[in-house]
Formats: structure tokens, C-alpha cells, sequence
């Protein structure tokens, strides 16, 4: 592609609203040195200089999706915690709506603490409830995504499962029927207990290892052709039109049905890879809304994913800068 018809992508992606629906969590950083072991046990004693908070989980696709040019609405439940105000602030302070957004005084708000020394990722504790919301919760959840897409114009539905309950049978049905009959892509990124439950789809987007634990295959990495084997089955089984998987240092792997591609992964001077898979999903969900072909579409994320694994701590993609690197790599 030329500079032209690239501009023209990311003109088509400034024209898009997307629905989010997901796990939405908060992401902190503590940021320190390590000086010396701990006296009470073998442990690396971290000196903090540094304390942050970001939009992590189903959020922090709505954060790429935004950075993109994109206008996503975001559908969750946090707690009423402080937590909970903590992620309201931080998605006030980047002008995401609060519409779909819902308190349970019941459940926690999502939160990945992770502990950073020197630049290495040290440890991460997470504060959670995986039990799946109460019945009431996902009738109110439903009913506000269903008015959201008989209300207003939407380009794609994305779902990001991070299993922690918020995703249910009965939800991910309700709202992809209404989208199969609106004629609305809707795209998956899936963990192991809801894995089976996503059946036809436009866009089914595990890691490698997710694909391995959600199907039961016994696959090694860079087995591409007993993975080209275990997508097409798979996909005939699900009924799923793009299978995607991203293979870490190895690329990412893409079938259409009709023809399958793997492209690697571009050297890269890599800090942390966390956050990379909302990137992937949010470049493959606009492209996929947008027409783009499934090669075009692995391309795009492929290079997005490797770009923001070069900042520490999750991130979502610079618009500018992916578009001048695939200027640059002639995509």
C-alpha cells in the first residue's frame, strides 16, 4: 500500500463507534529499585519512586480503540469500591464514556498490581472475583448493550473475555444474535471457560496457549501446520468466519477458511508485552468493521502488538506512530 491508501484506513477507523463489552480492570505500577534482599526471606526488597494507575483489561481495548481515531462505548461492572472510583476518574480523565458502566456493592473492582524493578517485572498481585455476575446484574447489562445497538449506529462489537465472570451465555447470545441479524461484525477474545461458547463469529482471537488449553490440542510452538489442522476444525465447529492467533516472538497465524497465513513478528527491543493482545484486537476489530482483507488486517496487528510492547506497562498504540511504520514497511 501507498501513503495514500494507508491515510485512508485510518480515515475509515475516525468514522467507526464500537461496542465494548469485557473484564474491565485497573492496572497499577509501582516503580522502584532493587537494593537489596529481604532479611525475612529470599526476596528482592523493591525501593517504590514511583506509583501510577492505567486503563487495563476490557478498558484499555477502548483505550486503543480511541487512539485509533475510533469512538468505543465501554459495557462492564466494577465495584463500588474505591477501586471503583479510581477507574472512573482514570476513564473521565481520558473522555471514555461512563454510560455502560455499572457498580455492584458486591464485587471488587478488577485490579493487576504489578512490581517493577530496574525495568524487570518483579511480581503482580491481583485483586478479583471471578464468580459470574448475579442474574440481575446480567439482565440490567444486557438490556443497556441491546439498547445501545437498536438506538445507535455501530460498526463493530467487540467482546473481551478475561474470565472474570462478567461475560455470560446468555449475554454473548442475546447480543450476537442481534448483531447477526443488524449485520454487525463482532470479534472474541476468549479465555478457557467461555472458550466453546463463541459460535459464529466474525473474528475468534486467542493466543496460542489459550488455543491449546480452550480446544484440548497438544500442539508445540511453531507447529504451524498442526495448527493450520487444529484452526480448520475448530473453525468448521464453531462456525467462525477469521480464526487469529497471535504466536508471541513467532507472529501471528490467520485463516479466513479459504486461505491461511502466517506472518512473523518484526524484531523489536521488547519491555513488556502486557496490554499487547488489547492492541491486536482493537487494529484486527476496526479492520475487520472496515472491509480490510485477513492478510491486511494480520499486518496491521501484528505490527501494533510489536510496538507497544516496546513501552513499559500496558499502553495503548500511537496512532501516528504505526501509521509512519507502515509507511516505512510498505504493509
Amino acid at each position: 500500500m501507498d501513503e495514500r491508501e494507508i491515510q485512508k484506513i485510518f480515515e475509515k477507523f475516525s468514522q467507526m463507534r464500537a461496542i465494548v463489552i469485557g473484564d474491565a480492570m485497573v492496572d497499577t505500577y509501582l516503580w522502584g529499585n532493587v537494593e537489596r534482599i529481604s532479611p525475612e526471606a529470599p526476596i528482592p526488597v523493591i525501593s517504590v519512586n514511583k506509583r501510577e494507575s492505567r486503563l487495563g483489561g476490557a478498558a484499555n481495548v477502548a483505550l486503543n480503540l480511541q487512539a485509533l481515531g475510533a469512538k468505543p462505548v465501554l459495557f462492564s461492572v466494577i465495584g463500588n469500591d474505591l477501586n471503583g472510583q479510581e477507574f472512573k476518574k482514570l476513564m473521565a480523565e481520558k473522555s471514555l464514556p461512563l454510560s455502560g458502566i455499572i457498580e455492584d456493592p458486591n464485587r471488587p473492582t478488577t485490579v493487576k498490581s504489578r512490581i517493577i524493578g530496574k525495568g524487570q517485572h518483579i511480581a503482580r498481585v491481583d485483586e478479583e472475583s471471578t464468580l459470574i455476575i448475579d442474574i440481575e446484574l446480567e439482565r440490567k447489562l444486557t438490556e443497556m448493550v441491546l439498547k445501545e445497538i437498536a438506538t445507535s449506529y455501530v460498526d463493530v462489537i467487540i467482546f473481551v473475555d478475561y474470565d472474570k465472570g462478567l461475560i455470560t451465555s446468555n449475554l454473548f447470545k442475546r447480543v450476537n444474535d442481534l448483531a447477526t441479524k443488524k449485520r454487525i461484525p463482532v470479534s472474541v477474545d476468549p479465555k478457557k471457560r467461555n472458550f466453546n461458547l463463541y459460535k459464529n463469529v466474525d473474528l475468534f482471537k486467542p493466543n496460542f496457549y489459550e488455543f491449546l488449553e480452550g480446544t484440548g490440542e497438544h500442539l508445540k510452538k511453531g507447529d504451524l501446520e498442526g495448527l493450520s489442522q487444529a484452526v480448520a476444525s475448530f473453525k468448521i465447529q464453531q462456525n467462525l468466519k477469521i480464526v487469529f492467533i497471535t504466536l508471541s516472538e513467532l507472529g501471528v497465524f490467520i485463516s479466513n477458511g479459504t486461505k491461511k497465513q502466517y506472518f512473523p513478528a518484526g524484531i523489536r527491543e521488547i519491555a513488556d508485552v502486557s496490554g499487547a493482545g488489547d492492541t491486536v484486537l482493537s487494529v484486527a476489530s476496526l479492520a475487520l468493521a472496515a472491509g480490510l482483507p485477513p492478510w491486511q488486517m494480520a499486518l496491521m496487528a501484528n505490527l501494533a502488538g510489536g510496538l507497544v510492547c516496546e513501552s513499559p506497562g500496558v499502553v495503548p498504540i500511537d496512532k501516528k506512530r504505526l501509521q509512519n511504520r507502515m509507511e516505512l514497511e510498505k504493509i
